[in-house]
């Protein structure tokens, strides 16, 4: 309904207009010659139709009043807000006047849009019958972007004011952190304050947040200085301004007195070449710097660090003779800490007179003995692979070289056999031992030497786990693997085997291992 009435009262005020000549405008309107009127809304959007409130009322000549908005684009001609009503209308006072239709709703029905600017609010205290103007009533809204708006001119200029506050309170001491606080007045004012000693520049412009600034340093000069606080707005609307400037003092550090303290190990005497040790202790310990050792007044070595208020120097190439050593506190900064000096500490160092030791020298003489070994004790064989009839598994390997060594005197010769357990795999399945044979060689051997290999076994033909193997049949039982004969055995030969296991087809998968042990007599 309220569409409605305010298109029909726009075509009207139209025709009206073009009647009297008293509706429609080419340009913003001039300031009211009644007064003006406040937003009901300081920020608002598009489909709002805010409500304004006069500041006086209309002249008795005026019986009814409307309302006309004009903008940027196409809105400067003018569109009708509010038609001709005597709603709330009042000669001895401000009255409400609500206008009819949101900004956005308007410029819809007069196809157009709202764009960023200022839109002019005209109210008009009119005739209703000739709608000639008696008075007038102005104001503004301004849209930021096509959606939002503010009562408030964002282009009006901004006075402010900026003070300064600096802490702690003059006067410091060189090197203490010195913080500027600057603020600035409106707290809304948006912009960057550069702080200042007398006319330098303290750092790089600092960015103003909810009216404050601040700025810390610690390399304020000793002497007085002026700060100040410069504000820049963000905006040329924004006018700048500067804080009176604070008279600060900072002081000169006084240094701090440190002592120092050595001590020399050995004490009172050691004998050349010995090893002295020189350690120095620096109070207090937070003091930086270095210590320079002294012999006899010269330096010894270069400066050593402090390091926790303590340093250290080695040394073993002192000469023979009377020496007095010192310790010298070197200050990073001598107006931190001051330097310090130890006493003299004495030491006599006597010359090296050598010395003396003795040792026992023993050799026995044995029989000799019988060795045998392996560089290797694991043998991987193949994993068994199924016979072509289906009645067993096999797989072959040889034994890993065993090394047979013989010093004994009398040369009286020697037999090594071999007996292996049962396959096991860990958990409760197992492989009958007498199921591995082997056949021996002899690798390599000595020419003075008279070594043999031992009969081949064969295996078993795989059978179950605690069956017993026919006679000589399997390695579950000793077999030979090489003898040496009387007089023919001194020295080192090496024996192998090559080995042959069959396996039952019923054996559960799985990683199975025996233990064949070698024994030489």
């Amino acid at each position: 309904m309220l569409r409605r009435v305010a298109v029909g009262g726009i075509a009207l005020a139209a025709a009206l207009g073009g009647a009297f000549g008293t509706v429609s405008a080419s340009a913003a309107p001039a300031p009211g010659t009644l007064g003006t009127a406040v937003v009901s809304v300081a920020n608002g959007l598009d489909v709002n139709a805010p409500l304004y409130t006069t500041s006086a009322g209309c002249p008795d000549t005026a019986d009814a009043y409307n309302m006309f908005i004009n903008g940027p684009g196409a809105w400067a001609g003018g569109f009708i807000g509010t038609t001709t009503t005597d709603v709330n209308l009042s000669h001895t006072s401000g009255f409400p006047v609500q206008q009819g239709l949101s900004f956005k709703d308007i410029a819809q029905d007069n196809q157009t849009v709202v764009t960023p600017g200022e839109y002019d609010i005209t109210i008009n205290c009119v005739d209703s019958f000739s709608l000639v103007v008696q008075g007038t009533f102005t104001t503004a809204v301004y849209f930021t972007d096509a959606t939002h708006f503010t009562s408030t001119d964002p282009n009006q200029p901004v006075s402010t004011t900026t003070s300064l506050a600096v802490t702690p309170a003059s006067p410091v001491t060189a090197g203490d952190p010195v913080t500027l606080t600057a603020t600035v007045t409106p707290a809304s004012a948006g912009g960057t304050v550069q702080f200042k000693d007398g006319g330098v520049n303290l750092g790089a412009p600092v960015a103003v947040n909810g009216g404050t600034a601040t700025f810390s340093t610690s390399t304020l000069t000793v002497g007085s200085h002026s700060l100040t606080a410069e504000f820049t707005g963000a905006a040329p609307n924004i006018g700048g301004s500067a804080s009176s400037a604070v008279a600060y003092d900072v002081a000169a550090r006084q240094a701090t007195q440190t002592t120092t303290a050595l001590a020399v190990t050995p004490s009172g005497t050691a004998t050349q070449y010995q090893p002295v040790t020189l350690n120095a202790n620096v109070t207090p310990g937070a003091a930086a710097g270095a210590i320079q050792f002294t012999d006899n007044g010269a330096n010894l070595g270069n400066p050593v660090p402090l390091t926790g208020g303590a340093a250290s120097l080695n040394t073993s190439t002192l000469a023979v003779g009377a020496h007095s050593f010192t310790a010298k506190f070197v200050p990073t900064d001598a107006a931190v800490f001051l330097p310090s000096e130890s006493g003299a500490v004495p030491l006599s160092v006597a010359a090296f007179a050598g010395v003396a030791t003795t040792e026992n020298i023993t050799t026995t003489v044995t029989a000799g003995e019988l060795l045998i070994s392996v560089e290797n004790q694991n043998v991987t064989l193949p994993s068994p692979a199924m016979l072509p009839d289906a009645s067993m598994l096999q797989t072959s390997g040889n034994l890993n070289p065993v090394t047979v060594t013989d010093t004994r005197a009398g040369n009286p010769g020697w037999n090594v056999s071999g007996q292996v357990t049962d396959f096991s795999d860990g958990v409760s399945h197992s492989i009958n031992g007498a199921n591995l044979g082997w056949t021996p060689s002899v690798i390599d051997k000595l020419a003075a030497q008279n070594v043999n290999a031992g009969p081949a076994v064969n295996p078993a033909a795989a059978v179950a786990p605690g069956v017993t193997a026919p006679d000589g049949v399997g390695l579950a039982g000793s077999r030979t693997l090489a003898t040496a004969t009387p007089n023919g055995g001194n020295g080192t030969a090496h024996l192998g085997a090559g080995l042959a296991l069959n396996v039952p087809t019923s054996t559960v998968a799985g990683t199975y291992t025996a233990v064949l042990t070698l024994t030489a007599i």
